[in-house]
This record gives C-alpha cells, sequence and structure tokens, in this order.
C-alpha cells in the first residue's frame, strides 16, 4: 500500500533513499528479516557516522549517513511488502531518528568550535523543520483515499496494538515518543492549528515542504562536512528555521 493516492503524490526532495530502499526491501521480502530488523540497521549506520565525524573522516561520515537515510526508507516498504505494520516499528523509528539526531549535533560541536548552546539550539531547530513537515504530511496521508494512516494527525493516547505485536510495547514506545517530540508537536500545532482543516495540499506546496524533511537534512549535512564547513553546520540549520514562517504563512494565506 502506498503512502498516498495517485493524485496526491508530489516531488518529495528528502525522500532520495526510497527507490534504493524498495531494493532492500524486495531483496528482504522472503527472508527472516523484519522491519525492526532494518530499524536498528539503519541506527548502526548512523552510529557508524558518528564514529566517521569524531575522527575526522567526514567523506565517509557523509557516506554513512546518506546509507542511513536510504535504510530508513526500506523498513516502512518492507512493512508493506509484508503487511506488518506495527505501531511498535513506526514510534521507534521516530526514536532513532531524533537520538541519532541529537549524537549529529553534538558530535559536530564535540570536533568543531561551535559553542554547546548554539548545537541545542539548532537541534530544536532541525526537530521543528521536520515536524512542520511531518505535520503538513501525515494530513496529508490522512485525507488521501487509500493513503497510509499509521501515523495520525494528534497522538493524544497510546494506540491499540496491530496483530503481531505486543500491547505493552506500543505503550512503552508511545510515552518515549510524547516525551521526546511532544514539545515540538505542541508548538508546530500552535503555530498553524487549521491545518488539520485543509481538504488537500497542492503537489508543489509539499514539495517546497519537504526541504524540511529528514531526508534532505541529513543530505545537506552529509554534503557541508565533505566540503570542510563543519563550522557553519549549526549557524546553518538555525537561520534555515526562518522558511518554518514563510511555509505557514503561505498554508495560512493560501492554502484552504
Amino acid at each position: 500500500m502506498s503512502k498516498l493516492a495517485a493524485e496526491d503524490k508530489f516531488l518529495d526532495l528528502s525522500d532520495y533513499g526510497r527507490p534504493f530502499g524498495k531494493l532492500l526491501a524486495n531483496s528482504l521480502k522472503n527472508t527472516r528479516f523484519t522491519p525492526i530488523h532494518v530499524t536498528l540497521l539503519f541506527g548502526f549506520s548512523g552510529i557508524i557516522g558518528i564514529f566517521c565525524i569524531l575522527n575526522n573522516h567526514y567523506v565517509w561520515a557523509g557516506f554513512f549517513i546518506l546509507l542511513k537515510s536510504i535504510i530508513d526508507a526500506a523498513d516502512g516498504e518492507l512493512a508493506r511488502i509484508k503487511n506488518t505494520p506495527s505501531y511498535t516499528g513506526r514510534y521507534l523509528d521516530s526514536i532513532f531518528d531524533i537520538i541519532l539526531n541529537f549524537l549529529f549535533f553534538t558530535t559536530i560541536c564535540y570536533v568543531s568550535t561551535t559553542s554547546l548552546w548554539l548545537t541545542l539550539l539548532a537541534f530544536c531547530c532541525i526537530q521543528l523543520q521536520g515536524t512542520l513537515y511531518n505535520y503538513y504530511y501525515v494530513i496529508l496521508r490522512t485525507k488521501s483515499i487509500g493513503g497510509d494512516s499509521t501515523s495520525k494527525i494528534f497522538e493524544y493516547k497510546s494506540p491499540k496494538a496491530l496483530p503481531g505485536e505486543s500491547q505493552k510495547s506500543v505503550d512503552v514506545l508511545f510515552q518515549i515518543y510524547t516525551i521526546v517530540y511532544g514539545i515540538f508537536d505542541k508548538i508546530i500545532h500552535t503555530l498553524d492549528p487549521e491545518a488539520y482543516k485543509v481538504k488537500t495540499f497542492p503537489n508543489w506546496f509539499m514539495t517546497f515542504v519537504s526541504l524540511y524533511g529528514l531526508g534532505f537534512q541529513l543530505l545537506l549535512i552529509a554534503v557541508l562536512l565533505p566540503l570542510g564547513w563543519i563550522e557553519m553546520i549549526v549557524p546553518f540549520f538555525i537561520v534555515y528555521s526562518s522558511l518554518i514562517f514563510i511555509l505557514i504563512a503561505i498554508r495560512r494565506i493560501y492554502i484552504k
């Protein structure tokens, strides 16, 4: 099952890893590998990328960060191929993402002259950027006929476990998810509380919003590192957050 109906599909600049993710998922469809295994694999790739940053191997760091992004696209694809959607996988994926983002930025801080406070600000900025993208994307997926609905626009309570997963695991991961993402969700919902009432979003708008997708954010980091611009990464993502207000203004003014 696709995440979106055909008419709602758009050029997602953050989803460049999808073709490779589909190839990986198809190669695993008749094996014992599960989507959770793939999630663990992208986490491992991210850790290797962090190790490379610590040792100033920035080209390899960029490679493993991009590899993490590609593998990240495969767990959901494998779940769809095997018809084994799960909230466990959905929350674990998101929790791994935010942990790795925090480690990427603190590692960059450690090997550069960037201050810790600016680094923490940049981390919050990148999370707000990603939250805006996910907010609009989940709204579109929810409105899309036949689209994937594992994610919810507003997640206030733990969902009922799907077949094959433990309710206890879902409850625990949901609690962790709400702790690490809750504040960012509330900020974005406060900035654009009426967005969920929109019937659909134009494809051009979603392509614009995809500049804030995690895949595109990681692509930027993977490019800046080998260019020797590690000192620019933290201030760049702080300034990059100014697009949040532009995107929300466009949505509120032109997309009803």
